[in-house]
């Protein structure tokens, strides 16, 4: 078990989060190692050994940072990165080049530059204009690029508007419109500077029903059937994209990998076999599932105002400048009192953050012990989107990332100071 109690505290992954707290300050991030390796492992189970030809990349926009990106590389997974940051981030860590795919809606020139030079496996055509770029930059370093266009397969899906992705109208990916897509494919066919492997699709977020993967899939399966008979041409591969759900209240479910993965791989198949088509290889790109539930975030108890027979607001250290999801679409959490974990919850409490925003509220009434001052409260699941979306607002430094792994802690991120916030800020001259 990741999460243990022991003494009346919260332990992860063997490790006393109070303690912790103690040690390294707070707010504080703290990762099970052992539960990011058990999601690469179920993977890896029920899709990669399951299958052939077949790839996971994992959506490093989730977390990424030095440590995460050397545990998926030993688990055997590939990568997904959507910005240059990203990509210089997993080129410091030596990430091997031909397991990376590069996504993003607005790559600059510079960032595709970049990802060549690297030469990076796959890039992910998401624009109109990004094509004649490649092919462009291509000619000037007289080396090729392996694509695969992102399409936007027109389907509604169950999550939250802000991070649904596959609709029509949607800033991502190329509009399933012939006279869009299909002089695209056929002038990346004929490119000599192109190898064009086929098509990707990602739906959105916090996906919880396999039915708009499959409704998703099966439209990115027709073009590939009209790839074949407009251009002779066969598709080489669909990445099918990530979005799995995971858990965050302790009444959420979570389906099985399988329960997303098996079906489409049986609707792949039997289309491919029906219409005589090669099997292409398979990508998924699953990133929230992988990290998040393996995180938790750390605070310390400040101040306490309670207003009678209105609202008991309870304080933190940190708030929405290390977790933007509640403010930025009411994303629901789960938490406790590390310090007080076998106590009797006896009070409603609202767990407000210290940015001067009246958003910036981390849970509505939850149910705690009797709060103090200097308690530590745990927050669940925010291994996902907490340091990758954290910010410097009201500066606010950036905490500092700890991984857990059997009773061991190492600092992965030291805490940002003050001075490294303001260090790229001068004062002109006629201001000195």
């Amino acid at each position: 078990m990741v999460k243990t109690i022991q003494n009346n505290h919260l332990f992860w992954d063997g490790c006393d989060t109070t303690a912790l707290a103690k040690e390294y300050g707070t707010p504080l991030y703290v990762y099970s190692e052992t539960a990011i390796v058990n999601e690469c492992r179920e993977l890896r189970e029920h899709f990669i050994n399951k299958y052939e030809k077949v790839r996971v990349a994992y959506a490093s926009k989730a977390m990424n940072i030095l440590a995460i990106l050397k545990i998926i590389e030993r688990e055997g997974l590939c990568l997904d990165v959507v910005s240059g940051g990203e990509l210089y981030t997993a080129m410091v860590a030596n990430f091997p080049a031909e397991k990376i795919e590069f996504n993003g809606n607005n790559k600059s020139l510079e960032e595709l530059a970049m990802a060549l030079d690297y030469g990076v496996g796959r890039i992910i055509v998401d624009s109109l204009q990004e094509l004649d770029w490649l092919i462009q930059l291509c000619q000037e370093k007289k080396t090729t690029a392996k694509i695969l266009f992102r399409i936007t397969p027109e389907v509604q899906v169950a999550t939250h508007a802000f991070i649904s992705t596959g609709q029509t109208d949607s800033k991502f990916g190329i509009p399933l419109k012939p006279e869009i897509l299909f002089p695209l494919i056929e002038k990346a066919i004929q490119a000599p500077e192109i190898q064009f492997y086929g098509l990707h699709f990602h739906i959105g977020s916090q996906l919880k029903e396999n039915e708009t993967h499959l409704t998703a899939a099966q439209t990115a399966l027709n073009y590939v059937l009209e790839i074949k008979e407009r251009f002779q041409y066969e598709v080489l591969e669909l990445n099918y994209g990530g979005g799995f759900g995971v858990r965050y209240l302790s009444e959420d479910t979570r389906p099985s990998y399988a329960y997303f993965l098996d079906p489409l791989m049986a609707l792949t198949q039997k289309f491919c076999q029906t219409h005589g088509l090669q099997m292409p290889t398979i990508v998924i790109e699953p990133g929230r599932s992988i990290v998040a539930e393996a995180g938790i975030t750390l605070h310390e108890i400040g101040s306490i105002k309670e207003i009678p027979n209105v609202r008991k607001y309870v304080a933190i250290d940190g708030g929405m400048t290390d977790n933007i999801r509640p403010g930025l679409y009411e994303a629901q959490y789960s938490g406790m009192l590390a310090n007080k974990a076998e106590e009797e919850k006896t009070e409603k409490v609202t767990i407000a953050g210290k940015a001067c925003e009246s958003t910036d509220i981390l849970i509505k009434d939850i149910f705690l012990p009797p709060v103090k001052t200097g308690d530590i409260f745990a927050t669940f699941s925010t291994g996902a989107y907490g340091y990758a979306m954290a910010s410097n607002y009201n500066k606010i430094p950036i905490p500092a990332v700890v991984i857990a792994k059997e009773g061991q802690a190492s600092l992965v991120v030291k805490r940002q100071t003050y001075q490294q916030i303001i260090q790229n800020e001068q004062i002109p001259d006629y201001l000195a």
